[in-house]
């Protein structure tokens, strides 16, 4: 293990948007211990326009549609950059699907650390040479931060430090008027789409919310599925919303979704985005566990019916699943209620949270 502040350190985790925001409070961790070591992060195309501008680290995209042959491109650029026969002194090998197992055997490298066994699947383990401690029932953050402990530090207290523009700020200060009124988002898809919850029940809470004298804004991305999504709210809603689905950038989502006061959305991207920029989330969990992939900082005001989608299709407690068994079933999310989220609503009303 590296004694001395290593000089160079790739850091492998290709996406998703979400867990790329999981990432930044390790790489502040090895920002601020070695702040002469250069950085590179090899990853996806979306992630990094969500990430450009961050301090002190140099991107390498992987495009996935690219395959073998993209692999192999990103194994001449790195031989090309650090001459030849040398190495990155570390890999931190943060992403355990097949793809990006093979994507690290392009990625030279003397230390190769990665996940503990109970967590490797796809053949992780040929792949690494150092594996992280095993903690089962930690957030996927916490894991995730784990990877410096191996190189001999310990994670400092979690900061995202997500960098927006001002321009982006500037941009979403202009989608509605500071009028006193506070601000129910709605981010209603996720890229997984047996996660996703109903538009009529959206559309229940959002004038429960109206009703409440909260404005109502809806987003989300360009896909089709998040269009008709949105249409479909808009057309169940009795009262408006501000429609800002497919009207922003990556970079002008956070932002937005600071500018809420409240957040609701199936466990996706914008749910890690919003929490990084400090904005409090109505997490809607049936087919994954909230304590493991939940909004990090808080869930309190998250509807988590997963140990129900547990026994219902599973015939067991979720404190008997494997730590984090996925519940995808076609119908999961009915199992969350039109009472549950104005019950999720209310309570963040009652704490007068921010």
């Amino acid at each position: 293990m590296p004694v001395a502040p290593p000089k160079e350190i790739c850091l492998l985790r290709l996406s998703a948007l979400g867990d790329v925001t999981h990432v930044l409070p390790l790489l502040n961790t090895l920002q601020t211990a070695w702040p002469q070591t250069r950085i590179t992060w090899l990853i996806g195309r979306g992630e990094q326009k969500l990430l450009e501008g961050l301090p002190g680290v140099d991107f390498v995209v992987y495009d996935k549609q690219s395959g073998f042959k993209g692999m192999r491109e990103i194994g001449r650029q790195f031989r090309e950059r650090l001459g030849a026969g040398r190495k990155f002194d570390v890999l931190l090998q943060m992403q355990v699907a097949a793809r990006a197992n093979l994507l690290s055997a392009f990625v030279p490298a003397k230390v190769r650390v990665g996940y503990d066994k109970s967590r490797s699947k796809d053949l992780h383990g040929l792949f690494i040479n150092t594996r992280i401690e095993d903690r089962p029932g930690i957030h996927v953050l916490d894991a995730i931060g784990s990877f410096v402990e191996p190189l001999g530090l310990r994670p400092l207290p979690v900061q995202w430090k997500l960098p927006v523009p001002p321009a982006a700020f500037e941009w979403a200060a202009k989608q509605w008027p500071e009028d006193g009124r506070k601000v129910l988002a709605i981010s209603p898809c996720s890229s997984h789409v047996k996660r996703n919850w109903f538009a009529e029940r959206y559309a229940a809470v959002a004038d429960h919310a109206r009703a409440r004298g909260w404005r109502v804004i809806l987003c989300g991305g360009r896909s089709d599925l998040e269009r008709q999504m949105g249409d479909a709210i808009l057309a169940a809603m009795q009262g408006d919303a501000l429609d800002l689905i497919g009207k922003d950038t990556l970079k002008q989502l956070p932002a937005l979704l600071a500018r809420a006061d409240l957040l609701m959305t199936p466990d996706s991207g914008p749910m890690h985005i919003a929490n990084a920029m400090g904005t409090k989330v109505l997490g809607l969990h049936a087919a994954s566990n909230p304590k493991r992939s939940g909004p990090y900082s808080d869930i309190r005001y998250c509807v988590d019916r997963y140990d129900d989608a547990a026994r219902k299709y599973l015939g067991k407690p979720a404190a008997e699943l494997k730590w984090g068994t996925k519940i995808e079933h076609e119908d999961v999310m009915q199992l969350i209620t039109v009472e549950d989220g104005i019950a999720a609503f209310e309570r963040y009303v009652a704490d007068g949270a921010r």
